[in-house]
Parts: structure tokens; sequence; C-alpha cells
């Protein structure tokens, strides 16, 4: 970290020592410096495909189903349908990864949907972006657990009446692994995935070049229709794109990669599309050459694999590892919104606490909502897959189209190189989207399709409001440059007469002026600090500060992490420490409750911290924002006849 004095009415002051990589906070040798650390908290691309591709490995067990269970009504001349279906899904699977290679490099700062849409399209449909990979986020891990769990129940059948249980036993599992961080996730996570995806290739190469082992005859039903019509197949491609939720999860996670993230979030998307490309086309090959009909009891990949294989030992790790994938494709959830979250966030559409990281770079209060509310899902669905299954995928793919629309208009407004070749990937990914949310929609119109409608709805109106309380917010804390001047000239009697009085700011508003005027009184000398996150606009906020408090020195530190202050300013105060009395002031908001519960709230952390790693001092002081203009002149007024 470096610091830097901006205040241009002092002379240039001495440089501010920094902490080298083997000097700890309190002074003691610790080898690995802040940055690094950081970046082993952060993906790989092996470990990104392993936390991040989990519900999109796992639909490999769902997919191909859904698509037989629609083209069985039409019998074998159906079934003789699966391969071309199959194709087509994989075909707008390898367009998705296309375009979300390009989007992560577009907006490499993750948000995916929503980042498009609100750069190209607008916030309104930034806002219906968002509130869409909410609900497919939230519903993904209630279906993944509940499928997981469903999974293990018809296994051990006397553990039906403890399905809700098992099912939140696992959901408390997924969310501790996470709260340890997402690395933690990934390297716990890496082994299932990689026997998974090993034994479906193997029972696909068995099945592709051996013979078949002869199975019970399965109990044929009369088709439903004698033909193959354009609805059915429709119907069908419907039921099949539930098998490419998940495909956006890495875009929206790209800040969690390690350095040259864009190219490792790329790679890893693009091993996403080949992996799961190669497993459907495989395991709807087999369906056509086994010809797989639909039993009670038994999923199409358990037949797959058994006319594959045998009853065996591969039969059994394949029917384990899908078990346990079929309950950790949450763990994509987990990665991809708390990351959304925070920069949704970002732009006031949610409660900034949301941007709350922890030392191991973990969105905790995002890991935790994802969990209650999931949580609340698989209580209210008594842990059901078929109650949540009807909502699955439609929110994804409003996603999916808003994305390419957005990327259409991104490149119509660049026109970069290669820009015509990309937009038409993108507007007939757009195409291809939009058809799959219709076609999605109307199948389950019956099946409670609309009430996904009705949550978006609901989402947008309550980020909208949420916007509108910080906007409010802002206007009342704004400092005019009366009351700025007066923070800044205005003559004090010192307590202590000796010692640096620090004031950690954020945005230069009214709890800051205040906390500033409170803190003059404390000691002789007064310094302002910000902590500049990786990609805040440093110049931008250069200019505001030195608009409204012209007179108080700033002192400017690097953060590793958006939103992560503490170690940095913590580093900082141990430093300055050595030869000066630290005494920090920390700035209480005591205005409205509810912006209050909404906030950041780092005071408490970075107080403890100071506590444990610094000799300073802290003083929390209660500042009300929201004071009428008129008293804050009038208290202006009064400090400037005083002086004068």
């Amino acid at each position: 970290m470096t610091a830097h004095s901006t205040d241009p009415a002092r002379p240039a002051a001495t440089p501010t020592p920094t902490p080298t990589p083997t000097t700890g906070i309190d002074g003691a040798d610790e080898p690995p410096d802040a940055e690094a650390e950081a970046e082993k908290r952060k993906l790989t691309t092996i470990s990104g495909l392993a936390a991040l591709s989990l519900d999109a490995m796992a639909s490999v067990a769902y997919g191909p189903e859904a698509i037989v269970l629609v083209l069985v009504a039409a019998g074998s001349r159906g079934i003789g349908f699966t391969i071309p279906v199959t194709l087509t899904i994989v075909v707008l699977l390898a367009v998705l990864i296309a375009s979300y290679r390009q989007l992560i490099a577009a907006f490499p700062d993750g948000g995916g949907a929503y980042a498009v849409a609100k750069a190209r399209l607008g916030d309104r449909a930034a806002l219906v972006a968002a509130a869409s990979l909410v609900i497919d986020y939230v519903l993904n891990v209630a279906v993944s657990i509940a499928a997981g769990t469903a999974a293990l129940v018809s296994a051990f059948p006397g553990a039906a009446p403890h399905t809700v249980w098992i099912a939140l036993g696992i959901l408390a599992v997924v969310t501790g692994v996470n709260l340890h961080g997402i690395v933690t996730g990934a390297r716990l996570f890496i082994v299932p995935t990689v026997i998974f995806v090993v034994c479906i290739l193997g029972v696909i190469v068995s099945g592709l070049l051996g013979s078949r082992h002869e199975l019970p005859p399965a109990e044929v039903s009369a088709p439903a229709v004698s033909t193959v019509g354009a609805l059915l197949l429709l119907k069908a491609f419907s039921a099949g794109c539930s098998a490419l939720t998940g495909v956006e999860a890495i875009a929206n996670a790209t800040p969690q990669f390690r350095r040259n993230r864009v190219r490792r979030a790329q790679r890893a998307e693009v091993a996403l599309g080949v992996t799961l490309g190669l497993l459907m086309l495989g395991i709807a090959a087999l369906i056509e050459k086994f010809d797989i009909r639909p039993r009670d009891g038994v999923t199409i990949l358990s037949q797959v694999t058994e006319e594959s294989v045998g009853r065996g030992i591969v039969y059994y790790t394949v029917q384990f590892a899908t078990v346990v994938l079929l309950a950790l494709a949450a763990n994509t959830s987990f990665g991809g919104l708390p990351q959304l979250m925070t920069v949704v966030a970002g732009d006031d559409y949610l409660p900034h606490r949301l941007r709350r990281v922890t030392r191991r770079g973990v969105y905790r209060d995002g890991v935790l909502l994802l969990a209650v509310t999931s949580g609340v899902l698989l209580v209210l669905a008594d842990g059901r897959t078929n109650v949540l299954v009807p909502l699955f995928a439609i929110g994804v793919f409003v996603g999916f189209t808003i994305a390419q629309a957005g990327l259409v208009r991104h490149w119509w407004l660049t026109r970069g190189a290669g820009w015509r070749i990309r937009l038409s990937i993108n507007a007939f990914g757009a195409i291809c989207t939009a058809t799959a949310t219709v076609v999605t929609f109307s199948m389950k119109f019956t099946e409670g399709s609309p009430l996904v409608v009705v949550i978006g709805v609901i989402l947008v109106a309550a980020m909208s409001q949420i916007r509108r309380i910080y906007r409010t917010a802002a206007r009342a804390e704004r400092v005019t440059g009366a009351e700025a001047g007066a923070i800044g000239s205005r003559p004090h009697l010192s307590m202590s007469g000796r010692g640096v009085v620090v004031v950690p700011v954020g945005e230069a508003s009214s709890v800051c002026a205040e906390a500033l005027t409170r803190a003059r009184g404390f000691g002789r000398m007064m310094v302002a600090v910000h902590v500049f996150g990786p990609t805040q606009d440093r110049d931008a906020y250069r200019i505001r500060w030195r608009e409204r408090f012209p007179l108080v020195e700033l002192v400017e530190l690097d953060g590793v992490i958006d939103g992560d202050f503490v170690d940095p300013l913590v580093a900082w105060v141990a430093i300055r420490a050595h030869t000066d009395d630290i005494l920090v002031v920390l700035a209480d908001d005591d205005g409205d409750p509810l912006l209050k519960a909404m906030s950041a709230a780092r005071g408490g952390d970075l107080e403890r911290a100071l506590g444990v790693h610094t000799p300073a001092l802290v003083a929390r002081v209660h500042c009300v924002p929201s004071a009428p203009r008129r008293f804050r002149r009038r208290v202006v007024e009064d400090m400037a006849g005083a002086n004068g």
C-alpha cells in the first residue's frame, strides 16, 4: 500500500512509511504480503471450473431426461429426435459460451447480464436482469439440494420422513464451506466433479463401443401422439434447456479469479462449454442407441449407465457421484450471487452491507442471505423437487436474452475489430434465448411460471425503492462550501496538545463533515484517511474532496480488495503510532434506522482490529446526517461570527 498527501494548502509531506512484505501490522515478521495473500484466496482456471460449474455439470443428470420425458409421448419416433434436439441445445450452448467469453472481456468487473444491461440498455433492463438472476440463483440452490436429497432418499427409503432436515443439513454444510472462502469450496468440490466427469465419459465411450447389457423390459404405454410435431419438439427443446443453467456464473464472478482474470475466466468458460456439450451429446447418443424409455423409480442416466457398463462398481460410482454433484451444484450460486449482489449494491440498488468482505475475500452477508432464502424455500416446498422445478430456468433465460441484446448494442456502438461477427453471434443468440424464454414460460404457465414474473416485479420495485432511499439520503448529506470551509478554518482548543487525530472517511458527506468537525477538538493535527479499492476512480474522488474540504489533509491508501479498508488502515496506523500518539475518530450514523440497517457498518470491525494490532485510542462519535439545512446554515454562521 502507498500513502499520498493531496492537501493543496500544506507543504509536501514526508512520505508515509509503507509496510513491507516482511512486516506485519504489529511489527512482527509476516512473510506473505497482503496482495499475495489476497491472490491465494482467488480462483485459478481449474478451481474456478470446480467452484462455478457444478450447476451446469450436474444438469447432465436431468437435462437429457427432461428431453426424453417430452419426446416419449410420440413413442420410438419421438425418441429418435433426442439427438437433433440435444444438438440444437448444444449449438445454443456454443453461442452462449462465445457470447459470455466476449462479455467477460468487455465487462471484467462482474455482474454479467446486469453489467451489460446497465451500460447499454438502461437501468430498467439492468434491474430486470438482476431480479431474474437472483431468482434463478436462489432456485438453483433449492432445486439442487432437493434433487440431491431425493436421490439419497431413493437409496435409503427409511430416511424419507427426514427429507427436509437432510436438505437443510446439506445446505448448512455448503454454506459453511463458502463462508471459509470460494477457494476452499473449489478445493473440496473439485474431486467429486472430476470423478463425475471421468465416469460419465467412461460410460459414453463404453456404451458407444461396446454391446448393451440387457435390462428388464420397460413398460411402454401407447404414445399419446402418433407424429412428432413442431410443438412437441419445441417443448422438448424448452425442457432440455434446463441443462444450460449455470453457464453465466463464471462471467458473473470474474473478479473472483486471480491475475489475468479475464483470460482465466474465459478459459474456464470454454472448458465448461466443451465438457457439458460432449456429455450431453454422448448421453443423447446412448439414449437413441439403447432406445431408453422413462421408468418409474429409475432415472434415465441410471438406465444409460447400466446399459453401458452393467450394474458393477462403475455403475454405483456414477450413482454416488451424481448424488453428491446434485447436492453440491448449489455451490455455483454461492460463487455467483454474492458477487452479483456486490455489483448491484455498488449502484445503490441493494443494501451496501452486501459489499462487506471478510479477510478471506468472502461476501458474508450475501452468502448468509442466499442460505436463509433457500432454506425457507426448501421448508415451504417440504424438500420436494417437483414443487420447485416448474419455476426453474425461466429467470436465467431472461438474463441470457438481456445479456445478448446488450452485447448487440455494445458492438454496434464500439465497432472494434471483428464487431460484425460478434454482433451477429449475439443477435443470433438473443433470438434463440428469447424463443426459449417464451416457449419455457408458455409450457410451464399452468405450473407456476407467472409466479416468477410476480416475484421479479416485486424485486425490481424493491430495488428501485432502495435506490430512492439512498438518493434521498445523499441529497440530505450534501455539504455546502460554507460548511466545508468552516470545518477547515475555525480555531479549536486541543484536549491534549499533542498527537494526531485520524478520521477514516468514505464519501464527502455531512456525516464525514461532522466527524471532521468533532475531530478537530481532540489534537494538534488532524488527517482524513481514505482507502481506495482497485476499481475506484481516484481522480473523481480527489476532485470531490478538494471541492468540499479544501483545508483538510487527505491521506490516500491503496486497498487490495474493493470494500476492505480495515487491513490497510490498521497497517498505516500501526506504523504512524511508532512516532505519534494516535486517536482514531469513527463516525456512527445516528440517522435513518433503515439506512443504518442497509449500510456496510464496518466500524466495529475496524475498532476491534485497531485494539488488537495498534496502541491507538479509538473514539466513536454520533453524527446525525439529516439535520435540517436551515439549522446547519445557522451553525455555520455562528461559527463564522465567532471566528470574525
